[in-house]
């Protein structure tokens, strides 16, 4: 009799399924998706339903085929692919592909890759998920209407290529509108006032100045500061009272998604990107003996802090035995979730304590083992004991009319912090070391120190914040929030500078069309709300096409509109309050196929352009051309004079007798290839590199020194040499799977680095 056939999403998690169920399954991979939209069409008939018209992915061909021929005469067949609605998508689509008669399909949520997750999950297998696949279909078919037909709109009035995103448009949204509360922002001066003082009894502290008259103290200008500081001068400081308490401060809770990427991100300096990858590794399965793989940790896309019983009492028997018993609880620590979840999965946690860092630190890459010690400490530190503090803050009177204070604290039992380092208290100022007072006691003053601050603008968005941000306004989802930010970047509309998120010209731009033409779909209130409603779908509460229906009624009037009344910057351009240095009429930011510059109103009259630059508060001047306007040689096709012109790739040569005519050409030499700040590799070469452009358009990197020197490049160049083999240089490369990643050019070395 044929074996069932188990299909898993993943190939990397074949071969620790076959460690534990090998013998008596057939196991299989989609490798991902293998069914979706057609690219080339929108592919919804909107008329009929919202109904979708799927096709097989080309790239799968093999893999679908591959898939029939395990199936063969199999009339089980488990399905396995992660439990997620991704995933409940994939269980659907291979179900359409695999259907046969009297063929039985069953779903298998496997929550971690251990013997015990496998077996539960194959003795307690469920229906195929109907509601959680309409969840996700709702999902891709709103992404799909908005991208699909918001896009081409952006190509006709902005420049070809660009895309727009249901999501993704509300976080470019977000960064824009915090970079102009940046730039809008006028800074408010104030003073502090705090006191060097000397007990009877070492160490010496710094107190700072609180109350003035028993009202809180505000020091505008230098003025007050000075006119403070001549009454403090002569002043006796007494400690009028000491205050003291003990208090008990309980560890945070095992990780979710939007935390672990946020803490990888501050801790590990891991993208949010990077973080789903390490982790999705670590779920899959790693050979951490001659046993085979295992997965190390549990699934790592969860809204939810539930742990299983089980895994709280086997954290409480490892604390007693490897930490302490005075570090144990009598009874595990459960934490509730907030009312918002969808707890379809536990929080990330290691499939067994046991399995400590250090123990398997050999068997994981340096990456692995910084992201897996991270989790497994925070959830064995989740089900230690509190930790006992004492506090203590003294208040100090100066002349009866100024009141300073100073806090210190002491850990008297450090409970879960001996091991977690109190990683949630990073951001709170560090309090001194105080000495042992008495209340009327008269202190020493050693100095008094005014200080003169400015109030600063909220801060721009690093990607751990943009995550915390979305997951406090209720957009995205925990499978989606490293592709927001991955997708925001790679579509050019925001830049991450110094690790902080700052708009691009371009997403100002494209953001300001759709804010005014799509005021809904870019409503952060809006999105929030869809995805609740896409949470109702999954559990029935809502139907897809009553959900689908309503968004498209009200969207279709918007995108109407827009294809009428939104603003063309290839035509008429995004209006300024500069005027034409040569004519006076108004000037305004049009896009061309060189980028973003200013171009009179008054063209064909008046031909004036010129690049532009945007300060810090937004204000747009220009940039004075550097170039000469003289006639430089006769248009080949037309005969009219060329002269030199700088645009986005540099300076060249422009007909005069454009737009009639509109050839260019390049200038030689190297003067207008963009230096990428890389030493050029070969040799003794003292060149660097720059960015070029083939004879068909398309860039790659050579040496400036060219003829000279022949290095070339179609990956870009990164000034750091392999670990392993020395190479004197990384390339730069991109694929769907890994992203953005560093490789070694030398064929022979394996060498790579995810960024």
């Amino acid at each position: 009799m044929t074996k069932p056939l188990i299909i898993v999403e993943s190939p990397t998690k074949i071969k620790t399924l076959k460690k534990y169920v090998g013998k008596n399954f057939i196991i299989g991979a989609s490798a991902g998706h293998i069914r979706d939209l057609p690219v080339k069409t929108l592919g919804i008939d909107i008329e009929k339903n919202f109904k979708a018209k799927y096709v097989n992915i080309k790239d799968k061909t093999k893999v679908i085929a591959t898939l029939k021929k395990l199936a063969k005469d199999t009339k089980e067949i488990y399905l396995a692919p992660d439990p997620d609605r991704e995933g409940e998508a994939i269980a659907f689509h291979i179900m359409d592909i695999l259907k046969k008669k009297d063929r039985v399909f069953h779903r298998v949520l496997i929550h971690e890759l251990t013997k015990k997750g496998i077996q539960e999950a194959l003795q307690h297998p469920l229906k195929p998920d109907g509601d959680k696949y309409d969840a996700q279909q709702a999902r891709r078919k709103l992404d799909r209407l908005v991208g699909y037909q918001i896009s081409p709109l952006l190509w006709q009035k902005v420049q070809r290529g660009l895309s727009a995103g249901r999501v993704q448009s509300v976080a470019v949204k977000i960064i824009c509108k915090r970079e102009r509360e940046i730039r809008k922002f006028i800074p408010q001066e104030f003073w502090t006032i705090t006191a060097d003082l000397l007990s009877q009894n070492p160490p010496d502290f710094n107190a700072g100045l609180i109350k003035i008259d028993d009202e809180k103290v505000k020091i505008d200008d230098e003025k007050q500061a000075l006119s403070i500081l001549n009454d403090l001068e002569k002043a006796k400081f007494i400690v009028q009272q000491i205050k003291t308490k003990t208090i008990k401060r309980n560890p945070l809770p095992p990780y979710i998604t939007s935390k672990l990427q946020q803490d990888a991100i501050n801790r590990l300096r891991f993208s949010a990107k990077k973080t789903m990858m390490v982790a999705q590794r670590l779920y899959e399965g790693i050979e951490i003996d001659t046993g085979g793989p295992e997965g190390l940790i549990t699934y790592m896309r969860t809204d939810s802090t539930r742990i299983a019983p089980d895994a709280a009492i086997e954290a409480q028997t490892f604390i007693s035995q490897n930490i302490g018993d005075e570090f144990a609880l009598k009874s595990p620590r459960f934490f509730k979730n907030t009312k918002k979840v969808q707890d379809a999965h536990e929080a990330i946690r290691p499939t067994s304590v046991f399995h400590t860092p250090e123990k398997i630190k050999r068997f994981l890459s340096p990456d692995q083992f910084r992201l897996y010690d991270l989790i497994w400490k925070r959830f064995v530190a989740s089900q230690m004991a509190q930790a006992i503090i004492d506090q203590k803050t003294i208040l100090i009177e100066a002349t009866k009319k100024y009141l300073f204070s100073v806090s210190g604290s002491t850990v008297k039992f450090a409970g879960y912090m001996s091991l977690y380092s109190q990683h949630e208290e990073s951001n709170k100022k560090d309090t001194q070391d105080l000495p042992d007072v008495e209340e009327g006691s008269i202190l020493k003053t050693l100095k008094i120190n005014p200080k003169q601050h400015f109030t600063k603008p909220p801060p721009r968005f690093s990607e751990a914040s943009l995550v915390k941000e979305l997951e406090k306004n209720g957009i995205g989802r925990p499978s989606t929030y490293a592709t927001i930010l991955t997708v925001i970047r790679d579509k050019g509309y925001v830049d991450l500078i110094k690790r902080y998120f700052v708009p691009s010209e371009l997403g100002f731009i494209v953001n300001d069309l759709l804010v005014a033409s799509f005021p809904n779909i870019l409503n952060i209130s809006f999105t929030a709300q869809m995805e609740t409603n896409l949470d109702d779908v999954e559990t029935g509460r809502l139907n897809e096409v009553q959900l689908l229906t309503e968004f498209y009624a009200s969207f279709k009037k918007s995108l109407d509109a827009a294809g009428e009344n939104m603003v063309s910057v290839k035509g008429v351009g995004v209006k300024t309050d500069l005027s034409c240095p040569s004519c006076g009429k108004q000037l305004n930011i049009k896009i061309g196929r060189n980028g973003h510059f200013l171009a009179c109103t008054g063209y064909p009259d008046c031909s004036f352009t010129s690049n532009y630059l945007r300060d810090e508060t937004g204000n747009i001047s220009i940039v004075e051309k550097q170039v000469d306007n003289t006639k430089v040689k006769d248009c080949i096709k037309c005969g009219k004079p060329m002269v030199q012109k700088e645009g986005r790739f540099g300076l060249f040569l422009a007909c005069t007798g454009y737009p009639e005519c509109k050839h260019t050409e390049s200038i030689n030499g190297e003067n207008n290839h963009k230096d990428i700040g890389v030493k050029c590799p070969q040799g003794n070469c003292t060149g660097a590199i720059v960015e070029k452009k083939s004879r068909r358009g398309k860039i790659f990197f050579g040496c400036s020194n060219y003829p000279d020197c022949t290095f070339a490049s179609w990956d870009k160049p990164v000034d750091k040499p392999c670990p392993e083999c020395g190479s004197p240089y990384l390339v730069e490369k991109e694929t769907k799977r890994d992203g953005k990643f560093l490789k070694c050019p030398n064929k022979e070395c394996s060498f790579k680095e995810i960024r």
